[in-house]
């Protein structure tokens, strides 16, 4: 068996054609679809990057883990203490590691593992080459380090291979010979719409429509494709078209893949799975160009399994979490999944068994951003977003939020005060799923320490630190007076006064 996974950092499903997008972003990612599985619910657990991958690997949910941040304590994992072995829970449970196990030679083509300092990334991988431009790498680079692993390898059998590529990442890198193939293309038809561009020009907080670069609107020459700022339709343009041509540029990259594949004589028998660590906020809560939120467009993923002998051009509508694909895996190989792992298999999906009906909710994290669980479940007739916020990255966010995904999928129009019921019911969903695993926590590792609540104590999110000295507040609130956000401004800092004096 030959397992190919090609992962593209910030990719949201619905910007590519075999999900529904107008504009033609992904020939070769949609070809893929059409001989797999394209599974249209699934989700990170835990995001943004580092909590995402973490969760993939380990196949743990970041509370059990205790990594659901990008600095402070949070930001590594729990110290397992007393029972750790020889080896620890990583290398003993982790994914690669069991497809070790299983018989296969493990492969790893990514920086990731550096740019996070997260050196348990790497566990169970019998090689690791870091592409060495810290996720600042374009495909073209990428490729000439995945064509040589493949030219030595892929006539081998039982390997596992893991590729990254990181054009839909910000700062949009795609190289000028990418040109821009959606010059003539409409945008998204939601927001192309003055009412709504005029509203996100109003937000606050980092990566709104007035602050791309965070916390302010400054344009780097470098990165051509990037906007500053989005004061207008021709920058918003510059935006969408930036990301989507990022899409575009990695998706010719795997095309490049696919046709080495073919050309060694291996396609037919290598299983090739699609996804990402996360989506993109590209307007969603007036968040543009960042995975900033425990929502559908930063916890949704793509995933795209073509395995040999199993279905085709099938699609799966279940909820899943993409750490379900670890006890999947293990269920396609014959192996038995390690009891500490979160996920649930769907390998029926894949074999075309049946069609996998998926779990009943998901609860999705965010805590590098903001502060924020996330409920989405079916509840009459919709597909429902409760989210909690308990810290709002200085966006002003309510403590509830609720969205109709079906009817809303870009969560324009806030249900919380018109539907109370479903507000008790996300609410009940998620202090259920807190407390099974707070009593998990305690059985597997004897913490009771929720890392959420480490990240408010250390003084919030890492990209949006509150305390004292530490904070790009004091700053930011002059920005935003600067820019006509005054309302905004004492908003926050009545918020925060705390932190201000």
């Amino acid at each position: 068996m030959r397992i190919l996974y090609i992962d593209i950092d910030s990719l949201r499903p619905d910007h590519l054609g075999c999900y529904g997008y107008h504009r033609n972003t992904s020939k070769h990612i949609d070809e893929i679809a059409q001989e797999g599985v394209r599974f249209n619910r699934c989700y990170t657990p835990d995001a943004p990057c580092l909590p995402s991958r973490t969760a993939f690997y380990s196949g743990r949910f970041g509370i059990q883990t205790g990594v659901v941040g990008h600095g402070g304590t949070a930001a590594q994992p729990r110290v397992q203490g007393k029972s750790r072995d020889f080896r620890d829970w990583f290398d003993q449970f982790g994914l690669a590691r069991q497809l070790q196990l299983a018989g296969m030679h493990t492969a790893m083509i990514s920086p990731f593992g550096q740019r996070h300092a997260a050196h348990w990334f790497y566990a169970g991988f019998n090689e690791i080459h870091n592409t060495g431009g810290g996720g600042m790498e374009s495909a073209e680079q990428v490729w000439p380090v995945v064509d040589k692993w493949l030219n030595a390898n892929s006539v081998n059998d039982n390997w596992y291979l893991h590729v990254n590529l990181w054009d839909p990442h910000t700062p949009y890198r795609a190289p000028a010979e990418a040109g821009n193939p959606f010059a003539a293309s409409p945008l998204p038809e939601w927001l192309d719409n003055d009412t709504v561009l005029s509203k996100h020009q109003k937000a606050v907080g980092p990566h709104t429509a007035l602050d791309l670069m965070m916390y302010d609107g400054t344009e780097h020459p470098e990165w051509p494709r990037q906007p500053g700022a989005i004061t207008d339709k021709f920058q918003l343009r510059r935006q969408i078209d930036g990301y989507d041509t990022g899409i575009f540029w990695a998706d010719h990259y795997v095309g490049r893949i696919v046709s080495a594949l073919k050309s060694a004589g291996v396609w037919d028998d290598t299983a090739v799975i699609v996804s990402a660590d996360h989506g993109e906020n590209q307007g969603e809560l007036g968040i543009y160009g960042e995975h900033a939120t425990a929502d559908d467009a930063t916890c949704h993923v793509p995933l795209i399994v073509r395995w040999p002998g199993g279905a085709q051009g099938v699609v799966d509508d279940g909820l899943h979490y993409n750490l379900d694909l670890a006890p999947t895996l293990m269920a396609l190989l014959n192996r038995k999944a390690p009891a500490i792992w979160d996920g649930e298999s769907f390998a029926d999906s894949i074999t075309g068994a049946t069609t996998h009906n998926g779990r009943d909710s998901l609860v999705i994290s965010q805590c590098a951003h903001v502060c924020q669980r996330s409920v989405i479940w079916h509840h009459k007739d919709a597909l429902q977003l409760y989210m909690r916020t308990y810290h709002d990255g200085f966006h002003l966010f309510p403590k509830e939020m609720l969205f109709n995904l079906t009817d809303d999928p870009h969560e324009q129009l806030d249900l919380a005060e018109e539907h109370p019921d479903a507000i008790l019911q996300g609410a009940a969903v998620l202090q259920d799923w807190h407390d099974k695993q707070m009593q998990r926590l305690v059985d597997i590792t004897g913490s009771v320490v929720d890392p959420l609540w480490t990240v408010i104590a250390e003084g919030g999110p890492f990209h949006a630190i509150h305390e004292t000295g530490r904070s790009p507040l004091p700053a930011y609130l002059k920005r935003l007076r600067e820019t006509g956000r005054e309302d905004g401004a004492a908003l926050l800092e009545q918020k925060y006064r705390q932190w201000l004096k």
